[in-house]
């Protein structure tokens, strides 16, 4: 297949990668294109411009940081879109910013599919991604060797929309997590007691899980490479906070999980992995 990937940053630079291993015929585009340029020697046509990285594709997928960003970009690449394109929205933009994603593509004559990802850099690697699409019945067939290659397995979850919905929903609980994680560290080191015997006395049992094993070691270790930036969590936690707003639901944890994340980002972490948010506990 002839794929646009718009947006190569730590999601997208993997997914377009794999994506030409497979043998399809990509083209690149990144607003700061040095962060595309790697993907040349792995067999992708990085371009110079939206409009260029999607003429003559079948396939468009933008994997990019916010709602406002994939609309500009999406508008810059319409000149050279032609009507028989699928565009596949990868990013986690929210509720809202979907809506007018759809409106968008309508607008724009495209088919489109609602497709987040549960996962973080390594998985997108692998291409081990959990894909969540929505969309059309008649849309599966033409998009599911995109979704074979980029993810371990693609859950189909309704008209498009439904699937940002459950991102999101997925989003509030792996924050929840985060957070809980880098406040138990911090009241075990703050109480003298070795964080690491928190996590031996968990390990195994019901509260246990991989998730709080990895990030609470990279606490423990100071250690944090972004498989997924503060800054990143931040922009997805207000997400949630907007779409439980508009579903007339409270969501509390969600809530303090934005406020530590900003506080964290305000400290200067916001370019490292989100387990960094644990500096939101310290003065």
């Amino acid at each position: 297949m002839k794929i646009a990937v718009l947006g190569t940053g730590l999601m997208g630079a993997p997914i377009a990668a794999n994506l030409a291993a497979a043998g399809h015929t990509v083209r690149v585009w990144n607003r700061t294109r040095a962060k595309a340029e790697p993907l040349a020697a792995q067999g992708a046509t990085v371009t110079d411009s939206p409009a260029e990285a999607v003429e003559g594709t079948e396939i468009v997928l933008t994997v990019l940081n916010d709602g406002a960003t994939v609309t500009a970009v999406m508008q810059d690449a319409a000149p050279s879109l032609s009507h028989d394109v699928v565009w596949i929205q990868a990013s986690t933009v929210g509720v809202a910013s979907t809506e007018d994603h759809i409106d968008l593509a309508r607008s724009l004559g495209l088919e489109f599919v609602d497709a987040p990802v549960l996962g973080s850099t390594k998985p997108a690697a692998e291409g081990k991604l959990v894909v969540l699409a929505s969309g059309a019945d008649e849309l599966r067939e033409r998009v599911q060797p995109v979704f074979d290659v980029i993810g371990a397995r693609t859950m189909w979850v309704g008209e498009a929309g439904a699937s940002s919905k459950l991102k999101l929903v997925a989003n509030s609980w792996v924050l929840a997590l985060t957070a809980a994680v880098g406040e138990a560290v911090s009241l075990a080191e703050a109480s003298g007691i070795d964080p690491k015997l928190f996590l031996e006395a968990v390990s195994g049992g019901a509260v246990d899980c991989a998730y709080l094993q990895t990030k609470g070691n990279a606490i423990i270790e100071r250690s944090f490479p972004p498989a997924f930036t503060v800054q990143n969590a931040l922009k997805d936690a207000l997400l949630v906070n907007e779409a439980a707003v508009r579903a007339n639901v409270r969501l509390d944890v969600a809530q303090a999980s934005s406020a530590r994340l900003n506080r964290a980002v305000t400290k200067g972490h916001g370019g490292e992995d989100m387990a960094a948010s644990y500096y939101a506990s310290h003065e």
